[in-house]
């Protein structure tokens, strides 16, 4: 008989809440601000292929190379601009400071229509709730700004760990924070390599939230699959006793 489940761990980017805007419209509109008036789909275009090439240079926000969160997205914003003639290094960084710090608002994050009270019904089975997200040191002030951080008894996010999905190393972090097998641990997430299969390659259950019908690989019975997080809940409570 498997062990009874005590956890269920979430990812939170296009999980439980999504950006609002395109990246190109969010850029645009502070550029405006320091008197520029550029094309969405130029700078959605050229922040792409920016954050392409950081994500290739220096994988997980650069840690291990001396970088940090910060810094890391800071030099995406610039070149992203930089690509679209914007050479004033003054204005580059003045935009790199306040978009770092706008995505920490609430206003610029949609929350899911299901996610509170998925995790509010997981509380309620007696589960305790933690957070595995390949993010920066932000995510706490995110969560907190959407009023979803009470929920969770822990965040681990791959800036802290020094690691990130799809590596087996950030769950094994995050089943010490739980402090039980990885068989007494659940895990939600809408990626099919960094979220289900990674998750499960370490024993945890790995549920695979695909809200838009996209996934459609063999290898996920259909128990796994959860078209929305209204359905986690009924999912989880067989396996709680």
């Amino acid at each position: 008989m498997r062990a009874p489940l005590r956890w269920v761990l979430w990812d939170v980017k296009d999980t439980l809440l999504k950006v609002r805007a395109s990246v190109g419209q969010q850029y645009c509109k502070e550029a405006e601000r320091v008197g520029l008036n550029l094309s969405p789909v130029e700078v959605e275009a050229a922040f792409r292929q920016a954050y392409r090439h950081y994500s290739s240079r220096y994988p997980n926000y650069g840690i291990s190379q001396g970088l940090d969160g910060r810094s890391w997205w800071m030099g995406v914003v610039r070149d992203s601009f930089t690509q679209c003639r914007v050479q004033d290094p003054a204005l580059l960084n003045t935009m790199a400071h306040n978009l770092y710090h706008n995505f920490c608002k609430a206003e610029n994050w949609e929350v899911f229509s299901d996610s509170k009270k998925a995790l509010e019904s997981c509380s309620s089975l007696g589960l305790k709730l933690g957070v595995v997200s390949n993010f920066d040191s932000r995510l706490k002030e995110i969560l907190r700004a959407c009023d979803l951080l009470s929920h969770f008894s822990f965040l681990l996010t791959s800036e802290e760990a020094g690691v990130a999905k799809p590596s087996p190393a950030i769950f094994e972090q995050a089943l010490q924070k739980c402090g039980v097998p990885a068989a007494s641990v659940a895990h939600v997430g809408d990626h099919y390599v960094k979220d289900y299969l990674a998750s499960r390659s370490v024993g945890i259950r790995g549920f695979l939230l695909d809200r838009d019908n996209k996934h459609d690989q063999d290898d996920v019975p259909r128990e796994h699959r959860l078209s929305s997080l209204e359905e986690l809940p009924s999912q989880l409570q067989q396996h709680v006793d």
